[in-house]
């Protein structure tokens, strides 16, 4: 009889980067190497990918918007979170409410673990974004906020759907992208319901901020 696969322990080597932002320096833990985490069973079953456990270059250019740009007062959701850095700045930032959301429960459990060390109250949910309606909440978010979430075709689609039914009327999408090559798509889709505007990054060259509010 064949033993079942061994999951990867997501926590078994862990590296932590400082990442200087405006109010101050945030303290974020991760795993080395998120290839490290390959489930093959989860990647049949799912095609899943451990994106989350990177520091992504998008994730920076956000948070360093969100810093800039304090959502004070507003209710925030960080869709697709990972380790969570934007979210936490927003946080820090005097957001009244912060969800993190991922549809991996490591990377939910990172974003919470990274909170906590920063010293930030935030919740939590496991959820995808094709699924969203664990997020919903009435009236909708203020601000939804996305790093690199269009490395896929097929993340499109439902992101958008996703949007729709989250955001509230007078809200806004703050999505960061490295130009992939999903990107023009998702605004050509999004410019039927939204008004879009971009932005290059002046903290990360090669990245553009989108900002997407009702129309």
């Amino acid at each position: 009889m064949t033993a079942p696969p061994v999951r990867p322990d997501p926590w078994a080597d862990v590296v932590e980067e400082v990442v200087d932002l405006p109010g101050g320096p945030v303290v974020v833990r991760h795993p080395r190497d998120g290839l490290d985490l390959l489930d093959e069973e989860a990647f049949e079953r799912d095609q899943f990918l451990p994106y989350w456990a990177d520091l992504w270059p998008s994730a920076v250019a956000l948070a360093d918007v969100v810093a800039r740009r304090p959502p004070r007062g507003r209710r925030v959701l960080e869709l697709g979170c990972g380790i969570a850095l934007p979210g936490i700045i927003a946080a820090r930032a005097g957001a009244a409410d912060v969800l993190l959301a991922d549809w991996s429960p490591d990377a939910v459990a990172f974003a919470a673990d990274n909170a906590g060390r920063n010293g930030v109250r935030v919740r939590t949910e496991v959820c995808s974004w094709e699924r969203p309606e664990p997020l919903v909440v009435d009236g909708g978010w203020d601000l939804v906020l996305a790093s690199d979430v269009l490395y896929e075709e097929r993340n499109v689609i439902p992101l958008l759907a996703a949007l729709d039914v989250l955001v509230a009327p007078a809200g806004e999408v703050w999505l960061t992208d490295p130009r992939r090559r999903n990107t023009p798509a998702f605004l050509e889709l999004a410019a039927d319901g939204w008004r879009t505007g971009t932005l290059p990054s002046s903290r990360v060259e090669g990245v553009d901020l989108h900002v997407l509010a009702r129309l």
